[in-house]
Protein backbone atom coordinates (compact mmCIF):
# COMPACT_ATOMS: atom_id res chain seq x y z
CA UNK A 1 0.00 0.00 0.00
CA UNK A 2 2.97 2.17 -0.65
CA UNK A 3 4.47 2.07 3.22
CA UNK A 4 6.64 -0.89 2.95
CA UNK A 5 10.02 -1.21 1.70
CA UNK A 6 10.71 -2.70 -1.77
CA UNK A 7 9.70 -6.46 -2.14
CA UNK A 8 13.16 -8.52 -2.23
CA UNK A 9 13.13 -10.93 -4.75
CA UNK A 10 15.11 -14.00 -4.71
CA UNK A 11 16.33 -15.67 -7.27
CA UNK A 12 15.82 -14.68 -11.19
CA UNK A 13 17.41 -17.22 -13.10
CA UNK A 14 15.51 -20.41 -12.06
CA UNK A 15 14.25 -22.10 -14.70
CA UNK A 16 10.94 -21.38 -14.91
CA UNK A 17 8.86 -19.14 -16.96
CA UNK A 18 10.38 -15.96 -15.76
CA UNK A 19 12.84 -16.89 -14.06
CA UNK A 20 11.58 -16.61 -10.46
CA UNK A 21 10.05 -19.19 -7.97
CA UNK A 22 7.04 -20.58 -8.44
CA UNK A 23 4.80 -21.37 -5.48
CA UNK A 24 1.58 -22.43 -4.93
CA UNK A 25 -0.89 -19.90 -2.78
CA UNK A 26 -4.37 -20.81 -0.94
CA UNK A 27 -7.25 -17.97 -0.36
CA UNK A 28 -7.85 -18.18 3.35
CA UNK A 29 -11.44 -18.98 2.89
CA UNK A 30 -10.46 -22.50 0.73
CA UNK A 31 -8.09 -23.08 3.73
CA UNK A 32 -10.69 -22.37 6.45
CA UNK A 33 -13.06 -24.71 4.06
CA UNK A 34 -10.75 -27.30 4.55
CA UNK A 35 -10.10 -27.22 8.01
CA UNK A 36 -14.66 -27.59 8.23
CA UNK A 37 -14.35 -30.23 6.46
CA UNK A 38 -12.05 -31.83 8.55
CA UNK A 39 -13.62 -31.72 11.64
CA UNK A 40 -16.75 -32.61 9.87
CA UNK A 41 -14.48 -35.63 8.69
CA UNK A 42 -13.39 -36.70 11.96
CA UNK A 43 -16.40 -36.29 14.04
CA UNK A 44 -17.92 -38.58 11.82
CA UNK A 45 -15.72 -41.36 12.39
CA UNK A 46 -13.00 -40.50 10.20
CA UNK A 47 -9.65 -41.55 10.83
CA UNK A 48 -7.22 -39.10 11.70
CA UNK A 49 -4.70 -38.29 8.55
CA UNK A 50 -2.52 -35.74 6.99
CA UNK A 51 -3.27 -34.01 3.18
CA UNK A 52 -2.17 -31.07 1.46
CA UNK A 53 -4.03 -28.47 0.72
CA UNK A 54 -3.47 -26.06 -2.09
CA UNK A 55 -5.00 -24.52 -5.62
CA UNK A 56 -2.79 -27.10 -7.31
CA UNK A 57 -1.47 -24.73 -9.67
CA UNK A 58 1.89 -22.40 -9.19
CA UNK A 59 2.31 -18.77 -9.13
CA UNK A 60 5.77 -17.04 -9.94
CA UNK A 61 6.56 -14.23 -7.83
CA UNK A 62 6.79 -12.01 -10.80
CA UNK A 63 3.00 -12.60 -11.16
CA UNK A 64 2.36 -12.10 -7.80
CA UNK A 65 3.80 -8.71 -8.03
CA UNK A 66 1.95 -8.10 -11.51
CA UNK A 67 -1.28 -9.45 -9.48
CA UNK A 68 -0.72 -6.93 -7.30
CA UNK A 69 -0.16 -3.94 -9.05
CA UNK A 70 -3.24 -4.99 -11.39
CA UNK A 71 -5.50 -5.06 -8.48
CA UNK A 72 -3.80 -1.91 -6.53
CA UNK A 73 -3.23 0.32 -9.83
CA UNK A 74 0.10 0.86 -8.18
CA UNK A 75 3.95 -0.23 -9.17
CA UNK A 76 5.13 -2.63 -6.42
CA UNK A 77 8.98 -1.55 -5.92
CA UNK A 78 11.17 -4.72 -5.78
CA UNK A 79 14.97 -5.46 -4.89
CA UNK A 80 16.23 -7.91 -6.90
CA UNK A 81 18.97 -10.77 -5.13
CA UNK A 82 20.54 -14.20 -5.83
CA UNK A 83 19.25 -17.38 -4.76
CA UNK A 84 18.68 -18.20 -1.13
CA UNK A 85 20.29 -21.76 -0.13
CA UNK A 86 17.55 -24.59 -0.57
CA UNK A 87 14.80 -22.67 -2.70
CA UNK A 88 13.65 -24.83 -4.95
CA UNK A 89 12.28 -23.72 -8.18
CA UNK A 90 8.70 -24.64 -8.00
CA UNK A 91 6.06 -26.06 -4.89
CA UNK A 92 2.93 -26.79 -6.30
CA UNK A 93 0.17 -28.77 -3.86
CA UNK A 94 -0.87 -32.49 -5.05
CA UNK A 95 -4.32 -31.76 -3.05
CA UNK A 96 -5.80 -35.00 -4.73
CA UNK A 97 -6.11 -36.43 -0.88
CA UNK A 98 -8.34 -33.48 0.02
CA UNK A 99 -10.49 -34.12 -2.22
CA UNK A 100 -10.67 -37.71 -1.86
CA UNK A 101 -10.93 -38.07 1.72
CA UNK A 102 -13.21 -34.60 2.94
CA UNK A 103 -14.39 -34.05 -0.50
CA UNK A 104 -12.28 -30.63 -0.64
CA UNK A 105 -11.20 -28.52 -3.44
CA UNK A 106 -10.14 -24.68 -3.91
CA UNK A 107 -12.88 -22.41 -5.06
CA UNK A 108 -11.60 -19.09 -3.74
CA UNK A 109 -7.71 -19.69 -4.62
CA UNK A 110 -7.02 -17.81 -8.09
CA UNK A 111 -4.18 -15.23 -7.65
CA UNK A 112 -6.51 -12.85 -8.46
CA UNK A 113 -8.92 -13.57 -5.87
CA UNK A 114 -6.15 -13.83 -3.21
CA UNK A 115 -4.95 -10.74 -4.04
CA UNK A 116 -7.87 -8.78 -4.40
CA UNK A 117 -9.51 -9.78 -0.95
CA UNK A 118 -5.99 -9.25 0.73
CA UNK A 119 -6.01 -5.73 -0.66
CA UNK A 120 -9.35 -5.01 0.28
CA UNK A 121 -9.12 -6.01 3.89
CA UNK A 122 -6.15 -4.31 4.53
CA UNK A 123 -7.54 -1.36 2.91
CA UNK A 124 -10.71 -1.87 5.30
CA UNK A 125 -8.48 -2.46 7.87
CA UNK A 126 -6.62 0.58 7.44
CA UNK A 127 -9.65 2.87 7.00
CA UNK A 128 -11.26 2.31 10.24
CA UNK A 129 -8.54 1.93 12.09
CA UNK A 130 -7.99 -1.83 12.66
CA UNK A 131 -4.83 -1.90 11.33
CA UNK A 132 -2.10 0.71 10.62
CA UNK A 133 1.30 0.07 8.97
Amino acid sequence: MGQRPPVKIFGTDYPTQDGTAIRDYIHVQDLASAHLLGVNYLMAGGASTAVNLGAGTGVSVLEVLQAVENVSGKPVPSERFGRRAGDPPALVAQAGLAKEVIGWSPQHSSIENIVRDAWGWSEKAIRTGIYAE
